[in-house]
């Protein structure tokens, strides 16, 4: 015997799930981070270190909290919707390469421009360099794309619209980055940047989400593609790197906006028109 579709989400109960889904994500992630800021700026006693495990935990909290809010709205089904859509949005393989590639090139493009304005450029790229910085380039893209772009982005759409949903979460998500951006050593120009970089970058985000057809797979690799090559691993000692990343960033996001607004219209299944290298994109089914 079939089972009945189910119900869909009332409209209040997404917006209810979608502010619970902010509150305890950012609260959790600061409520973990806070021991190790404290200890960094004296008020506890002791290394910070000892509390970096708690930091990391806290970076979990998207994942986490996702499941948890898409399991209040709709039980089991939504959980697995979350992970695995039915119909499942299978991007093109040229929309993984993109995604992978695409903040890198953004990257070297600025640079290039820096140094031919006079700039000097001594590293062109920033890799990984230790196992921390390999371990992020794992975590970070897992534990916390389901968060931002599977839960939060889509149901943020169907209230705002691309362009207001794109600042909405680039401000929460720089946000979320407080504790972390503390434990850095950021002074307040250098917080005030990554804040810019990464609203910025929740634009070019949400550009390759809807162009995927609403892709967490997409997502998922071109927050891989951020830490493949990744100038904050400079800071706060060079901030040259981070800031040229910074207006490239800034300039790709209203390139995108300006350029191809059908994007930025409608849902994904409207945006998804075309594919890298030809073909009709993949229609996002089954949205929220």
């Amino acid at each position: 015997m079939t089972s009945p579709p189910a119900a869909p989400v009332p409209a209040a109960r997404s917006r209810a799930g979608t502010g619970f889904f902010f509150v305890v994500t950012l609260g959790m992630t600061w409520a973990l981070g806070l021991p190790a800021v404290l200890a960094r700026f004296g008020v506890l006693a002791g290394p910070a270190e000892r509390f970096l495990p708690l930091i990391a935990l806290g970076g979990f909290a998207p994942l986490a909290v996702a499941v948890v809010a898409a399991f209040r709205e709709a039980g089991r089904p939504g959980v697995r919707a979350l992970f695995r859509p039915d119909p499942p949005r299978r991007p093109g393989a040229g929309w993984v390469l993109v995604a992978l590639l695409l903040f890198g090139a953004i990257h070297l493009a600025g640079m290039a421009v820096f140094r031919a304005l006079g700039g000097d450029v001594p590293q062109w790229l920033f890799p990984p360099e230790n196992p921390e910085q390999w371990a992020a380039l794992v975590m970070f893209p897992l534990a916390e794309e389901p968060g931002w772009r599977g839960f939060a982005l889509p149901r943020l759409q169907d209230r705002f619209g691309p362009l207001r949903a794109s600042v909405i979460l680039g401000v929460l998500w720089g946000s979320w980055h407080t504790m972390m951006f503390l434990m850095q050593g950021m002074t307040p120009p250098l917080f005030a940047l990554a804040m810019v970089n990464l609203v910025a970058g929740s634009f070019v985000f949400t550009w390759l989400y809807n162009r995927s057809g609403g892709s967490l797979l997409v997502a998922v690799v071109a927050h891989v593609g951020v830490h493949v090559d990744n100038p904050a691993h400079a800071l706060p000692g060079n901030p040259a790197p981070f800031s040229v990343l910074t207006v490239a960033v800034s300039v790709a996001a209203v390139l995108l906006v300006l350029v191809d607004r059908k994007a930025w219209r409608g849902s994904p299944a409207t945006a998804a028109g075309w594919t890298p290298g030809g073909g009709a994109g993949v229609a996002r089914l089954g949205g929220r």
